[in-house]
């Protein structure tokens, strides 16, 4: 219907009114063109007009802001698909095939109470069956491929498509869940438990979208340094639209747009429904993630509607169906595919025009556009999309395709609240999937209790074509193949610094660590392969020397001269530049160490990633994604700088560290330490390189923390054992007087410590008469680790003591163990030490102040050391309690 006529509407005050205008008479002619539009053709004409010369205007050259939302059609209009590549009848035979053996799988495991997930893979069949017959690269060629970031919950359909494959036999199937014999299936993509299969886990929700964009990233990092040509990869991430409402999930939109990463692309899965209802309940889901994905730069290709629906849209003239579907919510979108067809033509087919449409429809043909009628159900319509994303030209795309969660598993699961949920079929619910799918499986074979897998042989049709298009697309995938690269270990002469010590200057232990690997990056052989990466505070850790010479990575070079051109350590960004500068993102750090401490599996190119950030931000704001790069077996050095809860006193509460060791403790991947002594960040960092890119590589990842205070650093200690206590965990660094006489006791410590503990040393001896040996402790967890291997060693019937047991032997007194952590890190070992043990910690939240102030606020420093350890031995009846109250008068401790 026409607008009434009415007057031409002034233009609101805009940023426009601020750019003189050169021809006003010819701006109001346009005006009063686009008013004559709405008055005699309606609003919708004028918006499809001005939409119509939008583009045209992008097409002829002319920038415009771009539109954050287009309407809810397809990209690809019917008329524009490409021709299909493929055998579309023998796809359909194998993703029915793949549908059914998944769906069996999770059933047959629920039977002894294991679950599973069945309706997402439903609903994203043909999204992976497209891409893994006419997209997806294989790693025959060059060892790198596609890197495809499976969405979790769809696990069963790509073991289902391995076992088609014959990469996965049916008594594998049947192990879904049951991993403690050593053979069975993870339940999600987990690399560590299949590591033949799996490259990225991504079930921890949001992390696969933030770790594909970095290593996308990481990718063309490889190529523009030229470590190795990674021009064909593509990565490809799957991803529920429930997900996104998780940060990580778009976090690092803008940062593949920046970049330009066109061999990028994401793959939402839009069935309208997350974990327990619909995504948006009463918004639509897909116009949003349009908008935000087209406001952060990327390419939108949508593929909403299925065939069915191509006819209604041609006819629909006057954009009454298209404005029909763009104000429905989600939620009664799910309603409409769940009811029947009166309700459907009662309620969305309303007013004149819609009504008329929907009388021409049968009711069978009502119920297909609602129920099925969806463009990522459609070979054709998925293939024309993914088509599309790819032929961008430039710059990231993602794919929105719209599907039904559950779909083909019958009227009990699709579009149903309670679907994920749901872990099996009754066997006439897969009576009814069989007929839906077309598959030739007798009623016999459904007989019994147990419905059975169904393979059509070895060479049959399904199988060659399977496997040939597999061969043209270069390999299975996804697949995780390991071909070992040995480094050549560095010089001895790259560690001579800090096992000689720095003499009488005072240097940090994380300045200590920043030299150490700058001087290793200087290294002919390997130099090239550090990888240091650093959230914008280069310049707190020492590392703005890296910049002139390693240079900070950036795809765009310099295109301008930097303010500090004329001073020696200038900043300098370069297309192949070393340095990795992420800015204000420990989350994207991560992800990109992450690519690197992987790149090994995934590429073949055995990178030496060094990613240093302020302790406090590490595990504790990280913790999921490092948990993820054990399980991806992710190598590299992670170093937690200006560590300890009273070393960044001026920071105050939330820079105050005291328990990331105790956090990354908790990660079986994680060779923690935390050195006192530069001589002991040289020897562990050997060890490193040794353990993780040795002849043979173990797939474990170092966290050291280091510290910001500048102290003493001394020539590493004479003797074979101080290498070997500084590996396992602990050596005595100074011990008392040997021929004294009086009572002894042991102080252990880690860290900055190690400085306390020394002055307490004297104090003991010098004030009270006590001897103590003070030992550094250079990693507590390695310890405990080793300990609590001793132990199940012994229940094997094997005879070992823990090293911290055989360090101890024979020495005197009790133990008292201090550190600038939470008691709990000291702990951890107490049960082996063999003596009376006690410590000290800096438990509690941290507070601004002088290093000395909280350290006695804490009862740490060298004083309450001296306290204590006298306490522990007036209770062991070694020293009267008087010289306790004399000491705590003394200190001013009351």
């Amino acid at each position: 219907m026409n607008a009434p006529n009415r007057p031409a509407i002034p233009l609101a005050a805009s940023e426009l009114d601020q750019v003189p205008d050169r021809d006003a008479e010819e701006t109001r002619e346009w005006q009063a063109s686009l008013d004559a539009v709405i008055r005699n053709a309606g609003p919708d004409r004028a918006v499809y007009l001005l939409r119509r010369l939008h583009e045209y205007a992008a097409r002829s050259g002319a920038t415009a802001p771009g539109l954050l939302t287009t309407d809810p059609l397809n990209t690809v209009a019917a008329s524009a698909q490409p021709p299909y590549p493929g055998d579309l009848a023998m796809e359909k035979r194998i993703t029915a095939l793949n549908r059914w053996n998944a769906a069996a799988m999770v059933t047959r495991g629920s039977r002894l109470g294991l679950g599973g997930h069945i309706a997402t893979y439903a609903s994203a069949a043909w999204l992976y069956e497209v891409g893994f017959e006419h997209f997806f690269r294989g790693k025959d060629r060059d060892g790198s491929g596609d890197q495809l970031y499976v969405q979790g919950h769809a696990s069963p359909g790509i073991y289902a498509r391995a076992f088609l494959e014959g990469r996965l036999t049916q008594e594998q199937l049947d192990s879904f869940r049951r991993e403690t014999g050593g053979h069975g299936l993870p339940s999600y993509p987990h690399p560590r438990r299949l590591p033949w299969l799996w490259e990225f886990p991504t079930v921890s929700m949001g992390l696969g979208p933030l770790a594909a964009v970095y290593q996308a990233r990481f990718n063309r990092y490889l190529l523009n340094r030229g470590i190795k040509d990674t021009s064909r990869s593509h990565v490809w991430a799957f991803l529920g639209d429930g997900e996104i409402d998780e940060p990580e999930s778009t976090a690092a939109l803008e940062l593949a747009a920046r970049d330009g990463l066109d061999n990028l692309t994401f793959v939402v899965n839009c069935n309208l429904q997350r974990l327990d209802g619909p995504v948006r309940a009463n918004t639509a889901i897909v116009q949003e993630l349009e908008a935000r994905f087209r406001g952060a730069g990327w390419r939108v290709v949508k593929t909403l509607w299925g065939e069915a629906w191509d006819p209604l849209l041609a006819r629909d003239t006057d954009r009454s169906l298209v404005r029909r579907l763009a104000e429905i919510p989600d939620a009664q979108f799910q309603t409409y595919g769940a009811r029947d067809a009166a309700y459907v033509r009662e309620h969305f087919f309303t007013g004149d025009t819609l009504a008329a449409l929907g009388a021409g429809l049968d009711d069978r043909r009502i119920t297909e556009l609602f129920a099925t009628s969806r463009g990522g159900h459609e070979p054709l319509k998925v293939h024309a999309a993914y088509r599309a994303a790819l032929d961008t030209g430039e710059g990231p795309s993602v794919v929105l395709a719209q599907t039904v969660k559950g779909y083909t598993l019958g009227s009990a699961f699709e579009s149903r609240n309670a679907n994920h949920q749901m872990k099996k079929l009754t066997m006439d619910q897969f009576r009814t999937m069989r007929d839906l799918l077309e598959l030739p499986i007798p009623d016999s074979a459904l007989a019994g209790d147990l419905v059975p897998y169904w393979h059509p042989g070895e060479d049959s049709p399904e199988v060659r074509y399977l496997r040939e298009r597999r061969a043209a697309l270069e390999g299975f995938v996804p697949v995780r193949r390991v071909v070992d690269r040995p480094l050549k270990q560095p010089p001895a002469k790259a560690f001579a610094a800090p096992e000689k010590g720095f003499g009488k200057q005072e240097v940090a232990t994380t300045m200590a660590l920043v030299r150490l690997v700058k001087d290793l990056m200087q290294d002919p052989e390997t130099g090239a392969r550090w990888v240091p990466i650093v959230p914008d505070e280069a310049r707190t850790f020492g590392m703005e020397s890296l910049f002139p010479k390693a240079g900070i990575y950036s795809p765009l070079g310099q295109n301008y001269d930097p303010v500090d051109a004329d001073q020696l350590l200038h900043y300098r960004e370069a297309t192949d530049g070393q340095l990795i500068d992420e800015g204000i993102t420990e989350a994207g750090s991560l992800a990109e160490f992450t690519a690197a401490a992987t790149a090994y599996a995934t590429h073949g190119e055995p990178m030496i990633p060094f990613y240093i950030f302020y302790a406090m931000f590490g595990f504790q704001r990280t913790g999921d994604q490092f948990w993820a790069l054990g399980d991806q077996m992710g190598r590299g050095f992670v170093v937690g700088a200006t560590a300890g809860r009273t070393t960044m006193t001026g920071e105050g509460l939330q820079h105050a560290d005291g328990h990331s060791l105790l956090l990354a403790s908790t990660n079986p991947a994680a060779v923690s330490y935390d050195p006192a002594f530069a001589y002991e960040i040289a020897v562990i960092v050997r060890e490193g390189l040794r353990r993780m890119y040795g002849d043979r590589p173990e797939d474990v990842f170092y966290y050291l923390t280091v510290y910001n205070e500048p102290k003493r650093q001394p020539a590493m200690p004479a003797g074979p054992s101080v290498e070997e206590g500084i590996v396992r965990g602990i050596y005595r660094f100074r011990q008392a007087e040997p021929r004294g006489v009086g009572p002894r006791i042991q102080l252990l410590a880690s860290g900055t410590a190690i400085h306390w503990a020394l002055e307490a040393q004297e104090l003991l001896a010098g004030q009270w008469g006590v001897l103590a040996d003070v030992w550094s402790v250079t990693s507590w967890t390695e310890l405990r680790r080793d300990a609590l291997e001793a132990d199940r060693a012994r229940l094997r019937g094997e005879e070992r003591t823990p090293y911290v047991t055989a360090a101890l032997a024979d020495a005197t007194g009790p133990v008292l163990a201090v550190s600038d952590w939470m008691r709990q890190v000291p702990d951890q070992i107490s049960q082996w030490v063999g003596h009376d043990y006690s410590s000290l910690g800096t438990d509690g939240f941290g507070l601004s102040d002088t290093r000395e102030a909280v350290r006695r606020y804490f009862r740490v420093d060298p004083e309450s050391i001296t306290l204590a350890a006298l306490d522990q031995l007036a209770r062991a009846g070694v020293v009267d309690a008087d010289t306790v109250a004399e000491a705590r008068e003394r200190y001013r401790m009351g």
